[in-house]
Formats: structure tokens, sequence, C-alpha cells
């Protein structure tokens, strides 16, 4: 049980997490593409508004993709069309033109002539492992190249997104902490023992359940405040058994 209730813990603070990416970039206008309860393969998923929302197959948190995270390379281009290139020579011409705009930094060229290697791509007899790492560089390009690419942004806003999974994090555990101040410790505190752990000090000085604490080092312990204030540096207390009988017990 404690198991499970950790890891669905673990599970929440990875969707809080991953929804303070997604609100701080729709909040600063990037427009993520999927936003996701659990992690992918979608079971259920719908769009709206350009943004796919649904519920992954893995139970484990959130996921969340923001386009562009990272300027197009010539070389990303290279190695996830290399497969495809090599079972249908016919894309290899539609690739290369990209490639060379990405490597001259024409990024309105390489945009315009992806149309070209969708097409070429599309058209391919390709393999399934080759069609999906095509697809893959194809909607990475797509992302990378848009307007709204996370890599184009101001500084500020970049630095905002990335902080805000953290962020959300830190603001969590510190409601948290908060409510745990309001409402204090679980139960009703008092100096009765209710149990004692075993190779303890409590243990090796004698307390057994249903004590009630009623004196340390001389100074009355009328509630739990005054036992904690007079615990610390204690050499003696004084304890009444559930048969009321009083008896001093060395604490150390």
């Amino acid at each position: 049980m404690n198991i499970a209730i950790a890891i669905l813990g673990l599970a929440i603070l990875i969707l809080l997490h991953e929804a303070g990416h997604f609100f701080v970039a729709r909040a600063v206008g990037m427009s993520p593409r999927r936003f996701y309860l659990g992690f992918p393969p979608a079971l259920v998923k719908v769009r709206r508004k350009g943004i796919e929302y649904g519920i992954g197959a893995i139970p484990l948190g959130g996921y969340v993709k923001i386009p562009g995270m990272h300027r197009p390379a010539p070389s990303d281009v290279d190695v996830q069309l290399g497969p495809a290139i090599k079972e249908d020579p016919r894309v290899f011409p539609k690739a290369a033109r990209v490639e060379r705009a990405l490597e001259s930094g024409d990024l309105a060229a390489a945009r315009d002539s992806l149309p070209e290697l969708e097409r070429a791509v599309a058209a391919a007899e390709l393999t399934p492992a080759a069609a999906r790492a095509a697809e893959r560089c194809l909607t990475e390009l797509r992302d990378g190249l848009g307007e709204d690419a996370y890599w184009r942004q101001r500084t500020w806003k970049r630095i905002a997104v990335i902080f805000a999974g953290p962020g959300a994090n830190i603001l969590i555990a510190i409601a948290l902490l908060f409510i745990a101040y309001l409402i204090g410790a679980p139960g009703k505190t008092n100096t009765t023992v209710k149990r004692v752990e075993t190779n303890t000090p409590a243990q090796a000085v004698g307390l057994r359940p249903g004590d009630t604490i009623v004196e340390v080092n001389d100074r009355p312990t009328p509630d739990f405040d005054a036992g904690a204030a007079a615990t610390p540096g204690a050499s003696r207390c004084q304890a009444r058994s559930a048969s009321a009988t009083c008896r001093s017990v060395r604490c150390r």
C-alpha cells in the first residue's frame, strides 16, 4: 500500500510539473502540440484549437509536447531520413534541398522546400521502421521551422516555460507545508505514550504504552507542548502508568 501511495504521489508531481510547462507556454503565446494525462501512446485523445489532449497508456504522470525545442540542423535530416533514402533514392533530391537550406541558414527556403519532401516521403515505398523515422523527421522539421517554435521565442519566454515545471513543484511543496502547519500533527496530541518502538531510548528507559509523562526534570508536563519543550537534554522523567501509579524513569 505504501509503495502504491508513493507511486501515485510521484505520478501527481510529474503531472503537475508538466502542467506547469503547458500552461505557462500557452500564457506566453506558444502553442503546445500535446498534453496527456499519463505517457503515450494515447488510449483516448481529442483535438481542440490545435492541441491534442489525451489519456496515455502509461499512468505515471503527464506529457507535454512543445514544438521546436531545438533549431533544426542538417544532421537531423541526414540521420533520420537516412533509412528512407537508402530504401527509396527518390527521396534524396528533396532531402538534399532542405539540408542545403539549413546549412546556409536560410530557414525560409527550408520551410518552402518542406512540402516537396513530404510528398516524396509519402510516395516512397518504405518499410514501417523507415516510414516512422521519416515521419518523425518531417514532424520535427515542421515544428522547428514554424514561427511558434520554442527556440525562436524571446529569452524570457523560454526561461519562463522551462522554469514553470520545477516552479510548480516548488509551489506545491510550499502549499503542502503551509497546510501541514495549519492542520498540525495528525490526531489529538497529548503526553500519553501510544506505542514504544523496539531498540529505542524510550524502550531502554522502560516506558510502556499507556504511560503518561507527568514530569520531566522536575518540570510538570500538563500537555504535549510542555513535554516537547522539556525533553531536550532531559536526564530524568516521571511517568504515571495506566494503573495511576507514578514511577521515576531515567531518560538516559
